[in-house]
């Protein structure tokens, strides 16, 4: 055997965590980790649901790094607390973000998170920063995107996964999560919309 075979998506989004500085490795233990030392550990296929996927899983792990700023690379989980209500706050921002940075690209509902917020996210309008403190953090975490280390990789692997996604739609049937994608949105030289932004 020369060759093996990856799935596009998960190419795009492994390398972009690699270019930001994370190694993503598969695990039995957890649904998603971080050690603090640069390993980002994903959960195996096997437990994950039909709607979820690495990329959305890499893209919603870099959006929390992003929210709680370049200090959290090196630390466990990036400093949060999973295990009580304490950063419900900072979950939001995370998902603000996702919108934010998705939404332009047509993939909102794409690269949607699949946990238990996200009926949160389904709820946020046509600005997804607009709201309570979460919002301010989002635009924290926006302002950050195209810094080092994300910079330009995550806005790289969201074009790269628009093109692949907008390829598959045509072969794509009415229960499959590439039927979503939405026209793409006009962007700002900032790299954020130019209007407000739908799913």
């Amino acid at each position: 055997m020369r060759h093996r075979y990856v799935d596009p998506l998960d190419l795009v989004w492994t390398q972009c965590a690699t270019r930001v500085g994370l190694r993503v490795v598969r695990t039995a233990e957890a649904y998603a980790s971080t050690d603090g030392k640069g390993t980002l550990a994903l959960a195996v296929p096997e437990a994950l649901d039909a709607d979820d996927c690495l990329a959305q899983m890499i893209f919603h792990e870099l959006c929390h790094s992003l929210v709680q700023g370049p200090e959290s690379l090196r630390w466990p989980d990036w400093g949060l607390d999973n295990l009580t209500d304490r950063d419900t706050v900072r979950e939001h921002a995370c998902l603000r973000l996702q919108a934010l940075l998705a939404r332009p690209h047509g993939l909102g509902a794409v690269l949607a998170p699949t946990t238990d917020y996200r009926e949160f996210y389904d709820r946020l309008g046509d600005d997804p920063l607009g709201g309570d403190e979460s919002s301010r953090l989002a635009r924290l975490g926006a302002g950050r995107a195209g810094l080092q280390p994300w910079g330009p990789h995550l806005q790289q692997a969201l074009s790269a996964t628009e093109q692949i996604v907008r390829a598959a739609t045509a072969y794509a049937d009415a229960a499959s999560v590439f039927g979503t994608v939405r026209p793409p949105i006009a962007l700002h030289r900032s790299g954020f919309p130019l209007r407000a932004t739908g799913t």
